[in-house]
């Protein structure tokens, strides 16, 4: 179902699955261009969750998917402020989700645990900003430097987004927070640790967007039995 939900600086759309009773399950998407490449994959999750009487929700952050924000006009603590209402309007009953560097805003929102698969620490996502910066230079784009964050200038274009200095900077210290309990899940080819290492596709890494069944069951199961076992 297409709702929306309010945060101070405006209103965002969200999507809803499932019963609105009991344990509601609220997915936080990659940052940036990540998002585009994981959303169907997280909507093939949350509707596995409630085929299982588990709710979820999807909300758009400021400045992603359906906003009519610009990335240039967020912030760090734009986003966090976003997701507290979004958690806000999941009832008491709620749990956090995360995708990759989405993990980053799951430590302010109150919730009961915090289940994140492959989570991406600041520092870490700015080095893919990097990267994504020097292969679109490589490809005849404008040459960026991520060093040169600590200068004024205007904001750092990269994969179609205007970023503003001052993001970059707030990314590059932001550390994983949030409420215990919480459960990593990570894929196999990834040797971080984890409490649980699974087969899969990194769908970030695609070109275009994309999904894995197969790797939204697994995971769908995983989150389920997390969420049930943390209900009691």
């Amino acid at each position: 179902m297409i709702d929306h939900y309010d945060w101070p600086g405006g209103r965002e759309a969200m999507l809803r699955f499932g019963p609105a009773d009991g344990p509601v399950v609220v997915m936080l998407l990659p940052l940036f261009e990540e998002a585009n490449r994981t959303r169907c994959f997280a909507v093939t999750l949350l509707r596995l969750l409630a085929a299982r009487g588990i709710g979820g929700m999807l909300p758009d952050l400021p400045g992603q998917g359906e906003s009519e924000i610009s990335v240039e006009d967020t912030s760090l603590s734009f986003w966090n402020d976003a997701v507290s209402s979004a958690c806000e309007a999941a009832g008491q009953d709620r749990y956090l989700a995360t995708v990759r560097s989405g993990a980053l805003l799951d430590g302010e929102p109150v919730a009961k645990g915090c289940w994140r698969f492959a989570p991406q620490q600041g520092d870490q996502l700015l080095h893919e900003l990097g990267r994504t910066a020097r292969v679109a230079a490589a490809e005849g784009g404008q040459p960026i430097d991520l060093n040169d964050i600590d200068l004024p200038g205007p904001p750092m274009e990269i994969a179609g987004n205007r970023l503003p200095r001052a993001m970059l900077r707030d990314i590059r210290l932001a550390r994983i927070g949030g409420p215990a309990p919480t459960r990593t899940v990570r894929l196999a080819s990834d040797p971080q640790p984890a409490d649980r290492h699974v087969e899969g596709t990194p769908l970030w890494r695609r070109a275009e967007p994309d999904n894995d069944a197969a790797l939204a069951a697994l995971l769908a199961t995983d989150l389920a039995d997390w969420v049930q076992s943390c209900e009691g």
